[in-house]
Formats: structure tokens, sequence, C-alpha cells
């Protein structure tokens, strides 16, 4: 059987990103699993596992990685350090069109490499099998409660930043300090990333409500509730929601979150929005001054989408902005009439020792034995946006998109 060697790629995006695809731990197993393989690791000095951790377990440290078939990493690649002719692994965000990676795309296609992108492998229920989606909502949610905390100056509480602590251990001993009165909050999303956002919420004790209680009843203690496209949306033409023709038609629905943000606090979005979805918040919404919010953690961070408050990313360093209502431009992050945004897009960065680990165990589980041909299936073509110099075939879409015709 033919020796495979993969290499993981030092972060080259800016700021430079902590996750590994595997950790140390995970590599000595993988070598042991299968002796057809070998793995090499670029040398960093930022990633979350230091260099001497992947030597602690005998796992070879190269700065030239042209000599491995795969190369695996977490966030984009630079342009200018793509081997051609290899096989890579990474969040390469060029499949929705993203203008600001058209560049990237052109290079990858150009230089003949195929591109297996994380966010396109699927089983063949569709459902992604990696994902760093459970540790957003997580962060995300923490670094809600922490911007609500350093909000309220009267009655507030300070958490330390989510980065500044080890591990999730320690995020959620941080947790301790929370105190939150009739505070209430507003959750959308069913997946990955909104169950990470209700571990924080049940780890501190907040009690859960149906979002007709939520609604209807005056509550003495914290609450929050969770919505479902059929709370927060409803269709144009009156028909019973049906979550089927919703996915499939977006277009044809309405927003119907009003009612629930005006009872909410802090606004967690962890939904997945597709453009043609109704929006949520608009800016005369925030403008109209009927709604009680004081923070709102956009977790799935679209820049100007359904939010109108999500001007902008923030970043793990500086996470938090304010949005002024009555101009729909920014402010500082907690002055006395602005809202106060979380909007980081690289949330689970802030864990990464956690959801490296996490991560890697899919991999190891679902994705390695595909790549060293130890399992087949066509999940690997799912995920191939590129190879030998064209598009995959389920990404011919992109053809316009990548001659920059669009």
């Amino acid at each position: 059987m033919r020796t495979i060697t993969i290499g993981l790629l030092r972060e080259t995006k800016d700021p430079p990103d902590k996750r590994v695809p595997l950790t140390p731990l995970q590599c000595r197993q993988l070598l042991e699993q299968y002796p057809q393989l070998k793995i090499q690791v670029q040398s960093s000095g930022y990633r979350c596992y230091a260099d001497d951790e992947y030597r602690a377990q005998h796992i070879p440290l190269a700065e030239d990685l042209s000599s491995c078939d795969m190369l695996m990493g977490v966030k984009e690649v630079k342009e200018e350090t793509l081997v051609p002719d290899k096989t890579y692994l990474f969040f390469s965000h060029t499949a929705k069109k993203q203008d600001y990676n058209r560049s990237l795309l052109q290079a990858l296609v150009g230089k003949g490499i195929r591109m297996i992108d994380y966010e396109y492998l699927t089983g063949e229920d569709g459902v992604r099998v990696v994902a760093f989606g459970r540790w957003a909502g997580v962060v995300g949610a923490y670094n809600g409660l922490r911007a609500f905390g350093l909000k309220q100056a009267a009655h507030g509480f300070e958490l330390k930043a989510a980065h500044e602590c080890f591990n999730l251990e320690e995020l959620k001993e941080e947790l301790q300090k929370v105190s939150l009165a009739q505070t209430r909050i507003l959750l959308t999303g069913g997946g990955r990333v909104a169950g990470g956002a209700l571990e924080i919420l049940d780890e501190i004790g907040i009690r859960k409500v149906s979002p007709g209680a939520f609604l209807q009843k005056e509550m003495d203690h914290p609450v929050y509730t969770r919505l479902d496209p059929w709370h927060y949306t409803r269709r144009r033409d009156e028909e019973d929601f049906s979550f089927g023709h919703f996915v499939n038609h977006p277009e044809s629905y309405e927003n119907a979150i009003q009612p629930y943000l005006r009872k909410a606090h802090i606004f967690m979005a962890c939904h997945f929005w597709d453009p043609r979805s109704p929006v949520m918040l608009t800016r005369e919404d925030l403008a109209s001054g009927d709604l009680p919010l004081s923070v709102i953690a956009d977790i799935s961070c679209d820049i100007n989408g359904p939010i109108a408050s999500t001007i902008r990313a923030s970043t793990i360093a500086d996470p938090f902005y304010g949005y002024d209502a009555s101009t729909g431009n920014e402010a500082g992050a907690f002055e006395k009439d602005a809202l106060t945004v979380m909007a980081v897009d690289n949330l689970p960065g802030e864990l990464p020792r956690d959801a490296s680990a996490d991560f890697g165990k899919a991999l190891m589980e679902h994705v390695i034995p595909e790549l060293i041909g130890k399992t087949e299936s066509s999940m690997l073509e799912r995920a191939t946006i590129s190879r030998n110099g064209q598009l995959g075939p389920e990404y011919s879409y992109l053809s316009d998109f990548l001659k920059g015709l669009e």
C-alpha cells in the first residue's frame, strides 16, 4: 500500500488563527492506526499546540512541506504559499462567491490544486461531518454575557476574555460570576452553533421557557427561549409553515420575530441565514425605540445581512463595538445609548485547544480514512471545489465568479 504523507500547515491568514486540524496526540494515534500514513508539521510560533508538543509525540517538523501529498490547515491559505498540483484541505470561503476570496479561488484553479473544503464534507444525509459550529456557539454566548456584564454600570459583572481562558473548563469557572436578575435572552437557530450557545446558558442555570411563555408571561428571574424558523418567520401567502418549503423558497416568507425582540435584553443570533430569507432587524426597527435590547451577540455574523447593527465583523482582540440606532453608524462599544454588538467572525479561535481537539476527532473518524483510501464514498468529491485546473462538477456555478464577471 502506497505511503501517504499529510502536512499540517502553519496558518497564514492575518490575524493568525491558533487552531490546528489535528492535535499532537491525534497525530500519534493516526500513525499507530495507519502504518501507511506519515505526518509532517510546519513550525509555528503562535499555534495553540507548541512545536515541542508535536516533537513530544515524535511528529517531525519541517519548513518545506512540498513533498507531502496532502496539506491541511484551518483558515484560508495565502496565495503565494500555495504549492501547485497538491491536495489542500481548509475552509476556503469561496463557494458562496465571497468576493474577498475571488483571487484565492483563481489561484487554486490556476495552480491545478485539488481544493477539498471542510465546509462541504457531508454524509449521505447531507449533514456536515466536521465543523467548529459548537465552539462558535459556546464562545459567542460567553461573549454576549461578557458584553452584558460590562455594559451594566451599576450591577454588572466582569468576565475575562474567552481567549484568556486556557480551556473550556476555565471558561465555565468564569461563568460563576454571572448575575442576570430579570434578564431575558432570545436565541435563534437549532444546529451546532445554537447547541453550543445553549451549553453556556444551561451552565449558568438560566431557566428555559417556551416561545409562547417568553411572549406572554412576566418573569421575576432570568429566562431564555430558543426560536426555530417557524417562530421567527411566516409564509406571505398565510399557508401553514413547512420547513422543506422554507429551505427551498425562503423568499416566500416574511419576518415574524419582532414580538420576541420587544421582550429581549440580549439577542443571540445562531441561525443559518439565506440571503433570500427575510431580514430580521432593519435599521428602522432599531431606530424605533420599541426594543429593550442592550446586547446583540451576532454569532452567525452575516455582515450587512439579517441584522442591521452588524455593520462589520469584530475581532478576538476587540470583540465589541457600539451601534447608534439614530444614525446607523458605529459608536463606542459601551456608550449609554448605543446597542452593543459582538460579531467576531472566528469565535472558535478563542478556545483553540478544545475546538481543535473536537475538530480533529471528527477528521479522524470521517475524513482521514477516505483520504488514505481505507474507506470510499462520494464525500470527498462533493467537497472538491477545484481539481486539475477546473471547478468541481458541483461548483460549476462559480464559473462567472471565477472569471470576474459577477
